[in-house]
């Protein structure tokens, strides 16, 4: 048997064999993250044995190593990932130097390879990694577009800060309307009972003649102020907004077609969309890699710290490892659950009169979805809250 550590960074890659017997079959060399440096790797790895026989091991650098993934898989090989602080802590146990290279990363990673069990990467996993790409590109849109949001706020402050609250506080389908084809003030006192009728069919009916002439009264009385920019500037943080909202919804049915794909069992559970569930699915990965809950647990980083002294144990705060996109989806799953499931709420409650804070009650219940999720997933059955205890 042969392992080989792979140090992944963006230009290129370093490359240590090893056998099982201990014997160093090449020393670390690198290798250009290109189609040259990519051939003379399988030219190393195919002058060892069957690939059957052969083991690799890297860390999970986010996308620097899905090229060589594919490649890998492509020509019959399989690989290992490994968690980059999991490995961080395990190298520096074995030893006190400081001494950091791209070559020394590869020779430990092998070693570490070799203490480990093995357990290769899906291939399945290339779906799962491109949704799990496509919902991280949507978490960077929707940022953005909060911002956009933040700086029409801003402006309104000045030019029209009775707006927002008329609204409840919130940008709706008709405010934004409003706000993109009449811009100022004194735009939106003036309209008439045809802006009326655009409104109302924009709001299906929800907007009322009452707060049409509500509106009409505030801008006219408005103690806000318009300056010459002002309207230049509502202009292009609209068209951003607008911009960056339509690429959420083609992202979104994006998300949708490949869930499609993937018989996951997350939808069953009440409460849980596809979004949510999409995230939660592509993070983990595949969750069939995960031999407990309680591995799962760890890798969202919801598990407590613990720390441990003679016959003391204190439980500490959650210890947050792990991808932050999974832990805000889990939460946020938790919450709604409370809304759909019984079965949640119960536990949530049951949790509460234990004098836990509502944050610590509904952590508890992110990690009893989790089990949950674990439990449907590997034994690949739907949802049934009967069944929950």
């Amino acid at each position: 048997m042969y392992f080989i550590g792979l140090d992944i960074s963006k230009y290129k890659h370093d490359c240590f064999i090893v056998a099982d017997s201990g014997e160093v079959i090449r020393q670390p060399f690198s290798f250009e993250n290109n189609s040259e440096g990519f051939a003379s790797l399988l030219d190393a790895l195919s002058s060892l044995d069957s690939p059957e026989n052969v083991k690799i091991g890297f860390e999970a650098t986010s996308h620097y190593a899905e090229n060589l993934k594919r490649f890998l898989v492509n020509h019959g090989f399989s690989f290992m990932e490994f968690n980059p602080l999991l490995l961080s802590k395990a190298l520096k146990a074995n030893s006190l130097r400081k001494t950091k290279t791209d070559k020394a990363d590869a020779i430990s990673i092998a070693h570490y390879l070799m203490s480990v069990v093995y357990k290769p990467n899906s291939i399945s996993l290339y779906h799962i990694q491109s949704l799990k790409s496509l919902t991280r590109l949507r978490h960077s849109f929707v940022k953005q577009r909060s911002f956009f949001l933040v700086q029409l706020t801003n402006l309104l402050d000045l030019a029209f800060p009775e707006f927002k609250p008329f609204f409840g506080k919130k940008f709706s389908i008709t405010a934004l309307f409003i706000l993109e084809k009449y811009k100022t003030p004194k735009h939106i006192a003036n309209m008439n009972l045809a802006s009326y009728d655009s409104l109302r069919c924009i709001s299906k009916g929800q907007f009322s003649y009452a707060k049409f002439v509500a509106l009409k009264a505030l801008a006219n009385s408005t103690v806000g102020f318009t300056s010459m920019s002002f309207e230049f500037q509502l202009s292009s943080v609209l068209k951003l907004y607008n911009a960056v909202n339509n690429e959420i919804l083609e992202l979104e049915r994006k998300i949708s077609d490949s869930m499609s794909t993937l018989d996951c069992k997350i939808l069953s559970i009440k409460g849980i969309g596809i979004i949510s569930a999409s995230i939660i699915f592509s993070e983990y990965g595949n969750i069939t890699n995960f031999s407990s809950p309680s591995q799962m647990l760890a890798f969202a980083g919801l598990e407590p710290g613990i720390s441990q002294s003679g016959t003391k144990t204190f439980k500490g705060k959650m210890v947050k490892h792990g991808s932050p996109y999974l832990r805000y989806a889990l939460i946020n799953c938790a919450n709604y659950s409370l809304i759909h499931n019984p079965v949640f709420y119960d536990y949530y409650r049951k949790k509460r009169s234990e004098g836990k804070c509502h944050s610590v009650a509904i952590t508890h219940v992110a990690r009893k979805l989790i089990r949950i999720i674990f439990t449907l997933e590997t034994k690949h059955i739907d949802f049934n809250p009967a069944l929950v205890r």
